[in-house]
C-alpha cells in the first residue's frame, strides 16, 4: 500500500511540474506578445472573448490568463468591462488540456502502430529529444521549444503513472467505500473545491479525476458534482493573487467567482431535478476520460455563453458590491503601473516604467508653474499641492529605481538594458527638477515672513527666467513622453539662452545692489530663484538628449559638447533656434535695462506667444 501511495504521489508531482513546465515555456517562447495582445485586443467583446480562448487554450492555464488580466486591470492598462470577456473565453482554453490528456487512453483493442502514436507511449521521447536539444543549444527560443517538448512529455508520464498507481484500487473494497461520500452531491462539489485548491489548477485537478476514472468506479452521477466543485474552486488561486490589488482588481475576481458559482448553481440544480423527476438513464453509468473531458468542456462552453449577454450587467454588480473610494486626481495611484506581474517581461516592465516617468514629467510642469507663482504671490493651499506632487515625484523615484532593479535582473537584451538606464536618468533629473521647485516655492514662503519684497525690475525679471524655464520643462516633457526628435533638438539652444539670461540677471542683481535700489535679503532670495531656474534648464537638457540619443541610435560620450545636442545637418537650425530664443527672453530685458528700468516687457505674454 505504501508503494502504490509512492508511487501516486511521485504520478501526481511529475504531472504538476509537467504542467507548470509547460506553461511556462510556452510563456516564454511567446515572450511579451501574449500580454501585449490580451493588451491591445480587447476593443471588441467578441474578438476579446475568443482571444481570451485562443490565448488559455495556448498556455494551458485559466488561472495564468485571469491573473495576468488582473495585473493589466490593477495597473490601469484594461478596464474590467474589456477584461471580462477574456476570462469567459479563458474558461473554455482551459478544457484543452482534459481533451489532449484523452488521447494518452485506450481500450486495448487498437493496433500495435495506434499505441504507438499515443502520447502516452511516445511521450518518454519526447522528454529524451527535449532534453537532448536543451543541453546542446545556446538559443534562448531553441530552448524553450525544447523545453516545451519536455512539458509536454512529462506530462503524459505523470498521467501514465498516476494511471497504473490507481488500477489496483478498483478491487479494493475500501476505496470503494470511500468513494461512496461522492454519492452526496454536495460533498462532492465541496471535495472538487478542495482538489482544485490543493492543486492550484483546475485543469490539474480533472486530469487527476481523469486518471481516478481509469479505475472503472467514477459514475456519471459522481463525476459531475465534482467538476462543478473543480470549477469554482479555480477562482481561489486568482483570489489568493488579488490581495493587495485595486478596486478594479478586485471587482474581476469577484466577477469570476460570481460567474462560477452561479452557472455552477445553475446547473446543479437542472440536472438534479431532472434526476429526482425522470432520471437520467445514464447516471450510474461508468465513466471514463472521454465523458469527464467532454463534459467539462460543455460545462465551460455553457458557462461562457450563458454569462456573455451579461458581462455590462456583472461589470455594475460587481461595482455596487466593491465601491471605488478612491480620491479623484491621486497621481501616487500612477505607481500601480508598477506591477511585479510584468517583471517576468520586461519590454513590457519597461512600457509600465515609461508611463510613471511620463507623469513624473507631468508633476514638475505642475509645479514649476505653481513654484514661479509662489516665489512672488505667496499661497498656503498652493505650497501644499506643490508639496503633495514633491512626495509623489519621491516616491515614483524610490519605486521605479526598485522595479528597474528587479527588471534588469531578468535575462534582458541590450536595448531593453540601455533603455532600462535612459529610463533611471530620466527618472533622477526629473526629480531632481521636482527638488529645484519645491527650493523656489520655499523662497517664497520665507520671503513672505521676513516681509520680503522685490522691485518691480525684479519681479519682472523673474517673470523673464521664469517664461523660458516653463518653456523648457514643457518641451522636454513633450519630447521625453512622445518620443520627439523635433521636440528634444529644440531644449538645447533655448538651455544655452537661459544660461545667459542667468548671468544677464546677476549682473542686473549687482547694478540694484551698487545703487542701493535693492537690498541685501531680497538680492540672496533673487539669486536662489535664478539658479535654480537656471538647474531646471540643465536637467532638462540632460533628459531632451537621452531622448535624441534614444531616437538617432548615436551615444555620445561627451553630452556636454555642442555636437552631442545636434543631429548632422541641423546646425543652421540650431543657430536660428538659438537666435529666436535670445531675442524673445534675452534681448529683451537685456535692452530694456540700459534703456529704462522701470519699463519691462511682459515675459508671460511672450511666453504664451512662443
Amino acid at each position: 500500500m505504501s508503494g502504490m501511495l509512492l508511487s501516486l504521489m511521485g504520478g501526481i508531482g511529475l504531472f504538476l511540474y509537467g504542467m507548470s513546465l509547460l506553461n511556462s515555456s510556452l510563456q516564454q517562447v511567446a515572450g511579451g506578445k501574449l500580454e501585449q495582445t490580451l493588451e491591445r485586443l480587447t476593443n471588441s467583446r467578441l474578438k476579446a472573448f475568443l482571444l481570451g480562448t485562443g490565448v488559455t487554450a495556448a498556455i494551458q492555464s485559466s488561472g495564468a490568463t485571469t491573473i495576468m488580466l488582473l495585473g493589466f486591470v490593477n495597473a490601469g492598462i484594461m478596464k474590467v468591462i474589456q477584461a471580462v470577456p477574456v476570462m469567459m473565453g479563458a474558461n473554455i482554453g482551459t478544457t484543452m488540456t482534459a481533451q489532449i490528456l484523452r488521447l494518452a487512453g485506450g481500450d486495448g483493442n487498437v493496433s500495435t502502430w495506434t499505441d504507438l502514436l499515443k502520447p502516452s507511449t511516445f511521450a518518454p521521447v519526447i522528454v529524451m529529444v527535449g532534453a537532448f536539444v536543451l543541453l546542446i543549444s545556446k538559443k534562448k527560443k531553441t530552448r524553450g521549444i525544447a523545453s516545451i517538448f519536455i512539458g509536454f512529455g512529462i506530462l503524459f508520464v505523470g498521467m501514465s503513472i498516476m494511471e497504473s498507481s490507481l488500477a489496483p484500487l478498483k478491487d479494493s473494497t475500501e476505496f470503494v467505500r470511500l468513494l461512496t461520500m461522492f454519492r452526496n452531491p454536495f460533498a462532492a462539489v465541496v471535495m472538487g473545491v478542495l482538489i482544485t485548491t490543493v492543486l492550484q489548477s483546475s485543469s490539474a485537478a480533472v486530469g487527476l479525476l481523469q486518471a481516478l476514472s481509469s479505475t472503472g468506479v467514477i459514475t456519471f452521477g459522481m463525476a459531475v458534482p465534482i467538476i462543478i466543485g473543480m470549477n469554482i474552486g479555480k477562482t481561489i488561486p486568482v483570489m489568493i493573487a488579488s490581495v493587495g490589488t485595486e478596486k478594479d482588481a478586485k471587482r474581476l475576481v469577484l466577477i469570476d467567482l460570481m460567474m462560477n458559482i452561479l452557472t455552477g448553481a445553475i446547473y446543479f440544480v437542472v440536472i438534479y431535478s431532472y434526476q429526482a423527476a425522470a432520471g437520467f438513464p445514464f447516471w450510474k453509468d461508468i465513466v471514463d476520460r472521454n465523458i469527464i473531458a467532454n463534459f467539462h468542456s460543455l460545462f465551460n462552453i455553457s458557462l461562457s455563453a450563458f454569462m456573455y449577454p451579461l458581462t455590462k450587467f456583472l461589470v455594475r454588480m460587481a461595482e455596487r458590491i466593491i465601491k471605488d473610494t478612491r480620491q479623484a486626481n491621486d497621481k501616487s495611484s500612477t505607481l500601480d503601473l508598477l506591477d511585479p506581474i510584468f517583471i517576468s517581461t520586461p519590454a513590457l516592465a519597461l512600457d509600465q516604467c515609461k508611463k510613471v516617468v511620463d507623469e513624473m514629467g507631468e508633476a514638475t510642469r505642475e509645479n514649476l508653474e505653481m513654484a514661479a507663482r509662489l516665489a512672488t504671490d505667496w499661497d498656503e493651499k498652493l505650497f501644499e499641492k506643490v508639496e503633495s506632487n514633491e512626495r509623489f515625484l519621491d516616491k515614483a523615484e524610490t519605486k521605479i529605481g526598485d522595479y528597474l532593479v528587479k527588471i534588469n535582473a531578468q535575462s534582458i537584451s541590450k536595448t531593453e538594458n540601455r533603455r532600462s538606464s535612459e529610463l533611471l536618468h530620466a527618472v533622477g533629473d526629473f526629480e531632481r527638477i521636482g527638488d529645484m521647485c519645491i527650493k523656489i516655492a520655499k523662497v517664497g514662503s520665507f520671503d513672505k515672513e521676513s516681509g520680503i519684497t522685490f522691485t518691480n525690475v525684479g519681479r519682472r525679471e523673474l517673470d523673464s527666467i521664469a517664461a523660458a524655464t516653463a518653456k523648457i520643462l514643457d518641451m522636454t516633457v513633450d519630447a521625453f513622453q512622445h518620443q520627439s526628435a523635433l521636440e528634444a533638438a529644440r531644449v538645447q539652444p533655448l538651455e544655452e539662452v537661459i544660461d545667459g539670461l542667468k548671468e544677464l540677471l546677476k549682473n542686473h542683481h549687482i547694478d540694484r545692489l551698487q545703487d542701493g535700489t535693492c537690498g541685501v535679503p531680497a538680492g540672496i532670495s533673487f539669486l536662489e530663484i535664478i539658479n535654480s531656474m537656471e538647474r531646471i534648464s540643465d536637467h532638462c537638457s540632460s533628459i531632451g538628449i537621452y531622448v535624441m540619443q534614444r531616437i538617432s541610435g548615436n551615444y555620445y560620450t561627451d553630452k556636454h559638447s555642442a555636437e552631442a545636442h545636434r543631429t548632422p545637418g541641423s546646425e543652421e537650425e540650431y543657430k536660428a533656434l538659438f537666435t529666436y530664443y535670445k531675442q524673445l527672453y534675452y534681448d529683451p530685458v537685456d535692452t530694456t535695462r540700459r534703456t529704462d528700468r522701470t519699463e519691462l516687457p511682459d515675459m508671460k505674454a511672450a511666453q504664451s506667444k512662443a
